[in-house]
């Protein structure tokens, strides 16, 4: 994936819109880092919270089991008479929701009336501050199980968002924003071809209009001197002429001629 890049014509608006891209992913892998780091932190919190909850849940079940055989030991079996005494639920479990960067988690809380009149005659017989005893244990037991349940809940949640989370930062650290960068690269490339053929062209065209000015210069050079010979011709052609005429003798003009001797 070193390599890898996108299929663009490489134009400047092109190179400001991936530019674009390139710093938008990069303002997602920080967010996204960080929301992972957030939501690490408050895993390591939950699984602490786990294990301090599991070592609880262990005395408290067992101290709730000793209780029950105690009672059980005392009063004999008294199920039938709980059952005939619950008219209503008096342990409720409530749920609500809590916003860890931008993850919801589901907290589930324990919701215990007020001792009513339910259960004031069981065990009246023998028994029934060692039922009352029970069933206090019994009601502290049922709340670490609900607060492990919402842990646990929260704890396996979290564990699949961190996951998908960690996956996102790595693929836009290591696949999105390099193929952005070699696109970039790709582009900034092309256009620096195009400016080094550009500014060749720019320049062998300005060689050719200095050599067609310099041999345009040096073409009215040689005409003005053509020019300048053809008249010197001209006037050299006119002194000759007039003195050939001066040397030509006029037979009619009157003078004397030299006596002839024959």
């Amino acid at each position: 994936m070193s390599g890898a890049r996108d299929n663009v014509f490489p134009t400047r608006m092109n190179l400001t819109v991936t530019k674009t891209r390139l710093k938008g992913a990069q303002t997602g892998h920080s967010l996204l880092k960080r929301k992972s780091e957030a939501l690490t932190t408050r895993f390591r919190v939950i699984v602490r919270k786990i294990e301090d909850a599991k070592l609880k849940m262990g005395k408290v079940m067992q101290n709730a089991s000793f209780s029950l055989a105690e009672v059980a030991y005392i009063t004999g079996d008294i199920s039938y008479q709980v059952r005939e005494s619950a008219k209503s639920a008096t342990f409720k479990v409530g749920a609500k929701q809590e916003n860890v960067s931008g993850v919801m988690l589901p907290a589930f809380e324990s919701q215990v009336q007020a001792s009513g009149s339910q259960f004031e005659l069981t065990g009246l017989g023998r028994g029934g501050q060692q039922i009352q005893k029970t069933r206090a244990v019994y009601i502290k037991a049922v709340e670490m199980l609900v607060e492990l349940a919402s842990l646990q809940t929260a704890f396996v949640i979290l564990d699949e968002v961190i996951k998908l989370t960690n996956r996102r930062v790595n693929a836009i650290e290591y696949v999105i924003i390099p193929r952005i960068e070699n696109t970039i690269s790709y582009i900034n490339s092309e256009l620096d071809e195009l400016d080094r053929e550009e500014f060749y062209r720019l320049k062998k065209i300005q060689g050719k209009k200095k050599e067609r000015a310099a041999n345009a210069q040096r073409e009215l050079e040689r005409k003005a001197a053509e020019t300048l010979a053809t008249a010197d011709d001209n006037d050299n052609d006119d002194e000759h002429g007039a003195a050939g005429s001066s040397d030509t003798r006029n037979i009619l003009s009157e003078q004397n001629d030299s006596d002839i001797i024959f």
